[in-house]
């Protein structure tokens, strides 16, 4: 198909491009910005007079609940939410059922993926077996089978040695460890942030330490192997501070933060809403602010959705009882232009750089050539009106998972169309 977008703000932050520019695309990659190349015959053209035109989002943090969560989710409910919200790329974790630490686990959830012909699906293999945090998979293997670097999920390792061992075998085969920093003893069992609103409401903590004192043991072992390492999900400012002096000091290091993080704190669990119970909890506002400003400085590298579907039965409970997580792939978008409106400055760049948080700068950390529109490019396309105002209600959501804090809650941006290797996958 030949597709012909015209009359869009392009706006493309790998390539420093934010203006009218009109797109053309053909046999599914980007075959020219603003003038149509010679012959060229649209089948369709887009008129997206008023909309922004931009690289389909990159989502370094999405559970699609397959294999072994479908009572949860399902593949399909979970790429239709991505569509949706305009996510191109998702990037799962492994910790499904089975774990994702053998290869033919992982090349049948790419080609589930592959069959409904929409988002692309990159897979985290399992660091250790089982997520078990004692013997290593087989990361060379994994890797033939698609998977774009290795995690233990929520699992934490409890032997040091392990993870020193598979971050020396990571750096041998430069491949990147995805860990998410959280001490496997301090906090155990938590439930909400350590500080006075825990306390009023009766709730078992986790105090901010214990992602500090898993950084610090992770940038050790960083020194010592030289290894990638992206930090997922970062929550606290002592926690930023600690990964702005890692980078400056020159460690291979970036992180994310999910997107719930950049907005909400501990207060908004409010009388106990269960659908604010999340992995990291939420913190107090110096830490929100602090998230705020480690985006704007560079600091955090990426915001992911941290999409996590929850059912009913599992979320509809007393706090303590409830299973954290929340729907987010058709959030995203929304939330990180009401951070780019909130907290970026009012300049005309301010938009490029939200953007830019979830797409070129998201590729950048997995290493995959998405999140752009260079001439060339596989044409994933994100097309939405930035001013389009929508309200979150469980109904309108595609995701099988329909909990999230900001249900009620009107949004600004709505995706108008989403392009997938140059076929429309998407169009409201």
């Amino acid at each position: 198909m030949k597709l012909h977008i015209k009359n869009g703000r392009l706006i493309d932050p790998a390539n420093g491009i934010d203006a009218q520019q009109d797109l053309y695309i053909a046999a599914g990659r980007v075959v020219a910005i603003g003038k149509a190349p010679e012959g060229f015959t649209a089948s369709k053209t887009i008129d997206a007079s008023g909309l922004v035109v931009a690289p389909g989002l990159v989502d370094l943090s999405a559970r699609l609940r397959e294999p072994g969560y479908e009572y949860k989710a399902t593949l399909e409910s979970e790429m239709q939410a991505a569509m949706q919200g305009g996510v191109t790329s998702l990037i799962c974790p492994p910790d499904t059922d089975p774990v994702l630490d053998e290869p033919g686990l992982v090349e049948m959830l790419k080609h589930r993926a592959k069959t409904l012909n929409q988002a692309h699906v990159f897979p985290l293999g399992a660091l250790t077996a089982g997520l078990k945090g004692q013997a290593l998979t087989e990361m060379a293997e994994l890797t033939e089978a698609g998977c774009i670097g290795f995690s233990q999920a929520e699992q934490p390792i409890l032997d040091t040695t392990v993870l020193l061992r598979a971050m020396q075998y990571a750096k041998t085969f430069d491949y990147t460890v995805w860990l998410r920093p959280q001490d496997p003893h301090l906090g155990r069992g938590g439930i909400a942030h350590s500080g006075p609103v825990a306390s009023r409401l009766g709730l078992s903590g986790v105090p901010v330490m214990s992602e500090t004192i898993a950084l610090h043991t992770i940038f050790e072992l960083v020194r010592a192997t030289g290894a990638r390492v992206h930090l997922c999900r970062m929550s606290s400012a002592a926690g930023l501070e600690l990964v702005r002096a890692a980078k400056k000091e020159g460690l291979p290091v970036t992180c994310d933060v999910g997107a719930h993080h950049i907005h909400l704190t501990d207060v908004d669990i409010g009388f106990f809403d269960s659908n604010a119970r999340m992995t990291p909890p939420l913190r107090a506002q110096r830490d929100r602010d602090a998230i705020r400003h480690g985006l704007a400085d560079g600091t955090i590298d990426a915001i992911c959705s941290d999409h996590t579907p929850v059912d009913d039965d599992e979320k509809l409970l007393p706090f303590g009882e409830a299973s954290p997580g929340a729907t987010g792939l058709e959030l995203l978008l929304p939330l990180v232009l009401k951070w780019a409106d909130e907290a970026l400055d009012k300049s005309p760049q301010s938009l490029s750089k939200a953007i830019a948080k979830v797409t070129s700068d998201a590729a950048r950390v997995t290493g995959l050539a998405s999140g752009r529109l260079s001439v060339g490019s596989v044409a994933d396309i994100c097309v939405f009106d930035p001013t389009a105002r929508w309200k979150v209600e469980a109904r309108s959501l595609a995701s099988q998972g329909k909990h999230t804090p900001f249900l009620g809650y009107e949004m600004s941006g709505q995706v108008k169309a989403t392009i997938v290797s140059g076929h429309i996958a998407f169009e409201r």
